[in-house]
């Protein structure tokens, strides 16, 4: 079994079927890799794969079924067949698959299982069939308290989609982002969490201040972001376990756009000083800051690469707003952005291939992607108002937020909303949230 499933699994408090329940064995034996097909996410993209999952019998085994499906069709990769088609009851399929009744109705793939209730902890029990050939897939059992059924469904979701794409999920992971109400000259900004698929939404401060930029560490566990605390605007660590604040550094002006380092020991942020912006890192242990930037004009919104070893940024420096990469320790400075516009909000993809990014020119805002040398360059999706891209942890899928235009000159009528797309270009949806929301960043896989 594949290890990285088997350690998330254990730190949720789940473990694969243990030898020794009666019947269950092989629940625990999943087929090798070379057993069944994986199929091509370019395929999956035109074909999106037919899937079905019943619901699994016993306690929130519908609800649970469900997350499943709605995880995989967002996807844009997979095609889960109507319940009202199956010709097995769930109840029969979990028991023994008739594969001809899944057969007849286009199925590719079949997910079953049951649920049982521990006295207050959940064990889902699932399987993942290949259809065509009758062969299991996958076998994996998950224990965790009721209140995280919604977790353990987006876990299932997640070997779903590597054990049949071959790439890793990122169902299992939350996004942090700006809840934002009122009008547009009276804004509202709020530190909001919620799952990847919209759901256990909580606001993490009350609105007292106003909050930007929020970005995960690499544990999850932490944000950075900036804050207008007390109308200084300043980057903060929040910590999600105790709701804890604290300013970071002892700079003298505004601090913005910041984030961490990919081994979280560090966070890289800007610094304004008179009328010029400046990139510095600072050492989260020692709390020592060293300046990376100098010079005349505006160096902010740095990204690490996924190896520590250059960071992406932003800057006027050349008298128009472009992308620039240089190495983590400062200097090497080199453009690599050279279309039509100004360009903004660079982050650099989990798989270290790409880094997406804001353009806007000629009256258009667009999100797009290029290679870190600068070739490639694609855009995604255009339209008014839209920035900010944030990665999910397999570099597969952007999120993003769009503005509406404002209906009278006080703002009224403005709003803002979170978008997710595939790096490809196609599968563009929008995200529902309690508030407008507003410069998403997407965590990890949580542990």
């Amino acid at each position: 079994m594949d290890s990285r499933v088997t350690r998330r699994a254990a730190l949720l408090g789940a473990a694969t079927v243990a030898a020794g329940v009666p019947g269950l064995r092989a629940f625990a034996q999943p087929a090798t890799p070379g057993e069944t097909s994986v199929v091509d996410v370019t395929r999956a993209r035109t074909d999106p794969i037919p899937i079905a999952v019943p619901a699994l019998p016993g306690p929130q085994g519908a609800q649970i079924a469900q997350v499943i499906q709605n995880n995989l069709r967002n996807s844009g990769l997979f095609r889960p067949i109507q319940n009202a088609a199956f010709v097995q009851s769930a109840e029969a399929a979990s028991a023994t698959p008739r594969f001809q009744d899944w057969r007849v109705i286009n199925a590719k793939a079949l997910v079953t299982g049951r649920v049982a209730d521990q006295g207050g902890q959940l064990r889902v029990e699932f399987r993942l069939w290949d259809v065509l050939p009758e062969q299991q897939i996958q076998g994996t059992a998950f224990t965790a308290p009721a209140a995280q059924w919604r977790r353990i469904a987006h876990l299932i979701s997640d070997v779903i989609y590597e054990r049949l794409l071959g790439e890793k999920g990122y169902f299992d992971t939350r996004i942090v982002y700006v809840g934002e109400s009122g009008p547009r000259d009276r804004r509202t900004r709020r530190l909001a969490i919620m799952d990847q698929d919209g759901e256990n939404n909580r606001f993490l401060t009350d609105g007292s201040f106003q909050a930007l930029t929020p970005r995960f560490h690499p544990n999850a566990r932490q944000i950075a972001f900036m804050s207008y605390y007390q109308n200084q605007p300043r980057v903060y660590l929040f910590n999600l376990d105790s709701g804890r604040q604290e300013v970071l550094g002892q700079f003298q002006g505004m601090t913005l756009s910041p984030r961490f380092s990919p081994d979280g020991r560090s966070v890289v942020l800007s610094s304004m000083r008179g009328g010029d912006a400046n990139i510095f890192v600072v050492d989260l242990g020692s709390r020592r800051e060293r300046q990376l930037t100098s010079g005349g004009g505006l160096d902010v919104s740095p990204c690490f690469s996924p190896d520590g070893s250059q960071i992406v940024f932003n800057s006027d420096r050349g008298g128009d707003q472009q992308l620039y990469v240089m190495d983590a320790g400062g200097g090497g400075a080199r453009r690599i952005s050279f279309g039509r516009g100004r360009y903004a909000t660079p982050v650099w993809s989990p798989r270290g291939d790409l880094i997406a990014f804001t353009r806007f020119g000629g009256g258009q805002f667009a999100i797009g992607v290029m290679r870190p040398d600068g070739t490639g360059e694609r855009i995604l999706t255009e339209g008014w108002g839209m920035e900010g891209p944030t990665f999910a942890p397999n570099g597969r899928v952007l999120a993003y937020y769009r503005e509406s235009p404002a209906r009278d000159s006080r703002g009224n009528g403005y709003g803002a909303r979170m978008s997710m797309i595939d790096i490809a270009g196609f599968n563009e949806r929008q995200v529902v949230t309690p508030t407008d929301a507003t410069d998403p960043s997407w965590s990890p896989l949580l542990s």
